[in-house]
Formats: C-alpha cells, sequence, structure tokens
C-alpha cells in the first residue's frame, strides 16, 4: 500500500518499491544487493532508482563494511526533502517575478505570474515553517 501511494504521488515504480523497502527495513538502511535481493530486480535497476531518490534527497548514502554503500532513510530526509522542495518553490517563484517585469505588470499574463509568484512564496514559507515545528517536535 505505501508502494502504491507513493506511485500515486508521482513517484515512479522502482523508486517507491526501493524506498518502500528501505522504511519497512528495521535498520532503515540496505545496501544495493540487499536491495536487489529483496526485490528480485537488476542491479542497474537499484542504481538508477537510488540516483533519482537521492536527487530528490529522499535517500542518503552512507559507507558501509567492506566499501559498499549503505542507502539510509530516516526522519532528517523528510525534513531536507520539504526544505528542498521549499527551495525549489522560492526559485519558481522568482522566476515569476521576473517574468512580470519581462511582460509589463498591466499584462493579464503578468497578473497570472504575480499570482503564482505570490502563491509560491506563501507555500515555501509554510513548508519551512512546518518542517522547522515538525523537526523540534519530533
Amino acid at each position: 500500500m505505501f508502494t502504491t501511494i507513493l506511485m500515486q504521488s508521482g513517484l515512479p515504480k522502482m523508486m517507491a518499491r526501493v524506498l518502500t523497502c528501505l522504511y519497512i527495513t528495521d535498520a532503515g538502511s540496505l545496501t544495493a544487493s540487499e536491495l536487489v535481493q529483496r526485490l528480485q530486480v537488476s542491479p542497474a535497476s537499484i542504481s538508477k532508482a537510488i540516483t533519482a531518490l537521492e536527487s530528490m534527497t529522499l535517500v542518503r548514502r552512507e559507507p558501509g563494511e567492506r566499501r559498499r554503500e549503505r542507502y539510509v532513510v530516516d526522519d532528517d530526509i523528510w525534513y531536507q526533502s520539504m526544505i528542498d522542495s521549499a527551495r525549489s518553490n522560492a526559485q519558481l517563484a522568482e522566476a515569476a517575478r521576473q517574468g512580470v517585469g519581462i511582460l509589463g505588470r498591466d499584462t493579464p499574463a503578468a497578473a497570472r505570474l504575480e499570482n503564482v509568484a505570490r502563491f509560491l512564496d506563501f507555500v515555501g514559507e509554510s513548508i519551512i515553517r512546518a518542517a522547522e515545528q515538525a523537526r523540534e517536535v519530533l
């Protein structure tokens, strides 16, 4: 069910399977070979999924035994992911504001972009505030 929900939220199937597999292990971490064994997929599939999850800050790498990296999920991963999301929102808001200047404030397109910027500013600030509060409480 967790995998299905992750897929419905936009994660590709293999990424969702890897993330779920990491979350349901007691240690919260596995090596690539352990993921291959548990999911019965190729090492290349795991590598591709891990790279994508890492770029989204949903997984991090840690040195393991005998030069084998461990892929880790923990509470800080979600915090970091939310902060990265807020940064992306801020970049989009800034780009929208630049578009307002280029299009001219009196155009309907500029008005739409201004609304986008205001919305993203508000949501981004809310995400940061919520992530900080959750980090303190949890």
